[in-house]
């Protein structure tokens, strides 16, 4: 596993294990446990998703059993849109470490660019400071926002997790972030399944050379441009498949060819339409219960 240097001199999997949608705390805990035997030990999670004490428990018990050791692991979670303030960011971060059942925090991260986002990071950063957390992140700043941002606040976000993936490259975007010193993190790294990617003709062709999987060769190539993967499954052997890429490389020519899968504008959500953005405002994640992933 390799692992990216952020900014501040913090090391952080190269790759990790997302619990979006994992709303069955059973299942979740399952899964992040089979996450950590694979091999993972980045997990992400969010106070939106509802599962942040299954991932707490599954955490308690790896280490409890020898498996892996709290330093080993580096955990994420989000700061919802319904606390987006100074005072919200603090009471959802120790709501948050409640329910993880953690003493620290790897990465803190605003999940969306609503709301009172520099009150909220404003108080991240008294607790960054105070060494309660290692990291500071955003997610979903499109590049005009990022750069609004970064260029206010004083410390400049560690990361900005974003939808990326062969059929949106955003390379727009990451270049903005090389300028911060951001590294880039994929959401649906494997484009939530859209596009035909697990059986994609150009991804397959490519993925026959190494003995791999079109899927395998699209989170090959996002780390391979330095960006960050957050694949997600409550399979087992989706899991174990999804993190088995770290004994080839892409050629060049590859990764030209992974380029030109790129559609220009996202099939999952424009976080710059009006509709969108009222949803992300107000919807709670009291509501968002129930959604799970198949």
């Amino acid at each position: 596993m390799e692992m990216f240097t952020l900014s501040n001199g913090v090391q952080m999997p190269a790759e990790g294990f997302g619990v979006f949608q994992v709303n069955d705390l059973a299942v979740c805990k399952q899964a992040v446990l089979d996450a950590i035997d694979a091999g993972y030990r980045l997990i992400d999670t969010a106070s939106l998703y509802n599962n942040e004490e299954a991932v707490g428990d599954a955490v308690a018990e790896a280490i409890a059993a020898g498996k892996v050791t709290r330093e080993e692991l580096f955990i994420t979670t989000k700061l919802w849109t319904n606390d987006a303030s100074y005072e919200g960011a603090k009471r959802s971060f120790e709501t948050s470490m409640k329910y993880l059942g953690l003493d620290y925090l790897d990465m803190f991260m605003i999940h969306m660019p609503y709301g009172d986002i520099y009150g909220a990071w404003k108080a991240m950063e008294e607790m960054y400071s105070e060494g309660k957390i290692r990291a500071l992140a955003v997610s979903n700043f499109y590049a005009g926002k990022l750069t609004e941002f970064a260029e206010i606040v004083d410390v400049k976000p560690h990361v900005d997790q974003l939808e990326l993936h062969p059929f949106y490259t955003r390379y727009d975007v990451i270049e903005v972030m090389k300028e911060y010193g951001t590294v880039p993190q994929a959401w649906g790294p494997l484009a939530e399944g859209n596009h035909g990617i697990f059986t994609h003709p150009v991804l397959a062709e490519i993925g026959a050379k190494y003995g791999k999987t079109p899927a395998q060769v699209a989170l090959r190539w996002n780390v391979q441009r330095g960006v960050s993967i957050l694949p997600k499954s409550v399979h087992r052997d989706r899991i174990e498949q999804n993190i088995d890429i770290w004994d080839f490389a892409l050629t060049d020519e590859d990764m030209k060819k992974v380029d030109t899968l790129d559609l220009g504008h996202s099939e999952i959500v424009d976080h710059n339409n009006p509709m969108s953005v009222k949803f992300f405002v107000n919807v709670t994640p009291e509501a968002m219960k129930g959604f799970t992933i198949k």
